[in-house]
């Protein structure tokens, strides 16, 4: 009986739910799948699903102190996502991140032009002009939204048509007010953005995997940034503010700057020609491998098999990818995650190592912008865990 496999639709039925429900269980880690000999579907074996079922009528892991969020935005399955029922790799291989931004915030895939305020873009950059030129282009993004955000007179007006309108202007600002490094191929985001990041002239290939990467980042579910955006957005907090929030808890090496970490793994695979040795130094120092694996996908993350598969014209840096991941999945059993991809990315463009970090922030600004959309027709300030009080008795 335990040996025994379960379809997603059986355990949908035994459960009581709907196959998206399910899916939500795996997303949430509460559920794991695998898959059948086709690949095209998740089994359960009925041992895991009697254990779940177990901890659901007793009340156990997934309650929590915190409402529920329920969101429509993004589902995660064991090995694909999805926006608003559409295949992000998909998305990101033909369409604009302007429209899938669009479809994130409205529901409507549709192409919709992003133009920066002239008047905002003037204040950022003043206010950005004096910062040292070791200040990274995240601190430069905080600043410039902080000080967008101040200027704007109507940035308090929160129904979702004001909010729109405000993504659009915040998502130019970031971009327009960064440093300018090359010209740009056009006037769109990631032409716009790919201008900023390197002096190399834009390709179209270049500018195509660009764009794409933005839309396999524009969301991910309840990711730690995106739910401090939603608690920023649950106070009521303006759209500058969550954008703020969100900036403020990715910036660390276990969220958006983990693509940083692989630069340097895949930089010294690359200096020193030997891409087995610099993954045996890496395990030998026990500091893992960067950009291996991710928890919510059992079978390897499907943003990276898509931006991998853009970068596919041989090179020392893809020739040390295709090494590094072959000796990872063959040893390890891990597969790449998008930030080895977004690492492979900026460096075969001659972009800085904290380019990966802009791109994740910039591109992630959609999915906060979307969230605190649906956060805001919620009930307001309903986020208040309580803490479990662990120090010194009352006198």
């Amino acid at each position: 009986m335990d040996d025994r496999m379960l379809s997603t639709d059986e355990v949908a039925r035994r459960l009581g739910v709907k196959r998206a429900t399910v899916y939500a269980y795996v997303s949430r880690g509460l559920l794991t799948g695998r898959r059948n000999a086709n690949g095209k579907e998740s089994l359960f074996a009925e041992a895991d699903v009697r254990a779940f079922e177990a901890t659901r009528s007793r009340g156990g892991p997934e309650r929590t102190d915190s409402p529920a969020v329920h969101t429509g935005l993004t589902l995660i399955t064991s090995d694909n996502l999805f926006y608003r029922g559409y295949d992000v790799g998909a998305l990101a291989r033909r369409e604009s991140y302007e429209a899938v931004a669009g479809l994130l915030w409205t529901g409507e895939l549709r192409e919709t032009p992003f133009p920066p305020d002239a008047t905002l873009r003037t204040l950022a950059e003043s206010v950005t002009a004096p910062l040292p030129a070791t200040a990274r282009l995240t601190d430069r993004l905080r600043i410039i939204v902080a000080a967008a955000g101040a200027a704007d007179r109507l940035r308090f007006d929160t129904t979702p048509a004001a909010v729109t309108a405000t993504g659009r202007t915040i998502l130019g600002t970031m971009i327009t007010a960064l440093p300018q490094l090359s010209t740009p191929v056009d006037d769109s985001l990631a032409g716009l953005l790919w201008s900023r990041l390197t002096v190399r002239p834009p390709t179209p290939d270049g500018v195509h995997a660009l764009n794409a990467a933005m839309v396999l980042l524009a969301d991910h579910d309840l990711a730690a940034s995106t739910f401090a955006a939603r608690v920023a957005a649950s106070t009521r907090a303006h759209p500058y503010a969550v954008v703020g929030a969100g900036l403020a808890a990715m910036d660390g090496p276990l969220h958006g700057a983990a693509s940083g970490l692989a630069v340097e793994m895949l930089a010294a695979a690359v200096r020193g020609g030997d891409p087995l040795g610099t993954v045996s130094d890496r395990l030998r120092t026990g500091g893992g491998v960067p950009g291996f694996g991710h928890p919510l996908y059992p079978h390897g993350d499907p943003r990276a098999t898509v931006l991998l598969g853009l970068l596919a014209t041989p090179s020392p840096v893809t020739d040390a990818v295709a090494a590094v991941a072959d000796a990872m999945r063959t040893r390890a059993g891990t597969a790449p995650n998008i930030d080895l991809a977004l690492a492979a990315f900026t460096m075969l463009h001659d972009m800085p190592a904290e380019a990966g970090e802009a791109i994740f922030a910039i591109a992630r600004t959609a999915g906060w912008i979307a969230h605190a959309i649906e956060e805001y027709a919620d009930q307001p300030s309903r986020f208040r865990p309580s803490g479990r009080y662990a120090g010194l008795p009352p006198l």
